[in-house]
């Protein structure tokens, strides 16, 4: 069953500015707990140098939406209650979220993603280190 509020939603993994496109120099401000995420692209050959074929790339971009942390809102991770820990998240960590999760918009000419803290599902060192050609395998 698709949702009809989703069916002509642009999926996160095609939400992205070509990496030569530098980040804006001033950012909006935040409100309350939102990260503001610029969404990077899935490489087009493996650590080895392996090519992938346009259907590899689409199936690794669907199994892994990684963007890096542009700024974080006065109140991010703020709330004791969901993060004992506090704030683990901050500007520059490279993050994974949901395919279809936050609100895309467009900001001096980069394809940005506004995504509340919590629906942040990691931190990685270096999007590079994830190796999805494995999870295509099985």
């Amino acid at each position: 069953m698709i949702n009809p509020n989703l069916a002509g939603a642009i999926p996160n993994d095609a939400w992205i500015t070509e990496p030569d496109v530098p980040d804006p120099e001033v950012l909006p401000d935040l409100p309350g707990y939102h990260i503001l995420v610029r969404p990077v692209t899935v490489k087009p050959k493996t650590k080895g140098g392996i090519i992938l074929p346009e259907r590899a790339r689409d199936d690794i971009a669907y199994l892994t939406t990684v963007g890096r942390v542009l700024k974080v809102g006065t109140l991010a991770y703020e709330d004791k209650d969901k993060f004992l820990a506090g704030a683990w998240c901050r500007e520059g960590d490279f993050v994974c979220y949901q395919k279809l999760s936050g609100t895309k918009f467009v900001y001096k000419g980069t394809k940005l993603l506004l995504l509340f803290d919590d629906q942040v599902l990691m931190k990685i060192d270096d999007p590079e280190d994830l190796d999805t050609t494995l999870a295509l395998s099985t």
